[in-house]
């Protein structure tokens, strides 16, 4: 039985993988936090990995307040570089693969075509800065390292978008979202179901295919479209105005444009990505 170590599992993407590990029963999980393994502790890592011993590492930790990290870029570059680094030193030591999440963020958002692997990142955060070190500080220590960015993650935990829109849909009857932002929402149980399929790929022989991949839901759309969709599919009467970002100024300046083109990962793991409304329905009936 191979043992999945999962670091970060109070978040999103930790949460959702949660959700669905009893489905996996030729793995044996252990989902930790900060309260279980701090990362910020080398000797603890080490110790936590030598007594568990995983197979893989699949790490969602990070520092993800994208407006804080533009005031906080020491703790920011601590969580998103050097713990992917620690982790990428241990598993080499320890024979382990490593499975790392970032971010569409590593991307500056001029562009208007989906971002492939092989375009230069250029970010324009703390946040994306710091994310972007991660994958190359990762992949210098650890070639083989399987990176995934994802987008606009959202899900029934935690903070995000859905839930924002949901409360706010159910107290006013109107509301402004920005429409000149592009990007693929993604449900995190989707990205969760993807990372599922890439590890038991690999457990039932399957070569591993470390490298640089793109995965969010498939489909394009505005905030403003996902917002509305929202009310749509949970009968608000909200009325949702489209307004352009210069309205809603915020600390850290997000892409224009960051959808990403998911060929890559599809063809190289068989798997076809759902669509983004496909998830927003499937985290819905979820809640």
């Amino acid at each position: 039985m191979k043992k999945i170590l999962v670091t970060g599992a109070n978040g999103q993407l930790g949460q959702s993988l949660q959700d669905i590990s009893d489905n996996y029963p030729e793995f044996d999980f252990r989902f930790t936090d900060v309260h279980e393994l701090d990362l910020l502790d080398v000797d603890a890592v080490k110790s936590y990995v030598a007594d568990f011993k995983p197979s893989v590492i699949v790490n969602c930790a990070a520092y993800t307040a994208v407006d804080a990290a533009e005031k906080d870029d020491e703790n920011a570059l601590i969580l998103n570089a050097g713990v992917p680094v620690l982790l990428g030193k241990t598993a080499v030591e320890n024979g382990i693969k490593i499975i790392h999440i970032s971010t569409d963020y590593v991307f500056d958002g001029s562009g208007n075509i989906p971002y492939r692997e092989t375009d230069i990142a250029s970010p324009v955060t703390v946040y994306g800065r710091t994310k972007l070190e991660g994958e190359d500080r990762l992949s210098e220590v650890l070639p083989d390292a399987l990176i995934l960015r994802t987008s606009w993650l959202y899900s029934p935990y935690g903070k995000n978008f859905l839930k924002t829109m949901l409360h706010l849909g159910s107290q006013k009857e109107q509301l402004n979202v920005v429409h000149d932002q592009i990007g693929s929402p993604t449900w995190a149980g989707d990205l969760a179901a993807g990372i599922m399929h890439v590890l038991l790929q690999w457990k039932n022989g399957c070569d591993w295919k470390g490298g640089l991949y793109h995965f969010s839901n498939q489909g394009v759309c505005s905030w403003y479209d996902f917002a509305w969709q929202i009310m749509q599919e949970n009968s608000l009467d909200c009325d949702v105005r489209p307004v352009t970002s210069d309205q809603f100024p915020t600390e850290a300046k997000r892409p224009a444009y960051s959808v990403m083109s998911k060929a890559k990962f599809e063809n190289a793991f068989d798997y076809k990505i759902p669509h983004w409304q496909e998830g927003l329905l499937a985290c819905l009936f979820e809640m």
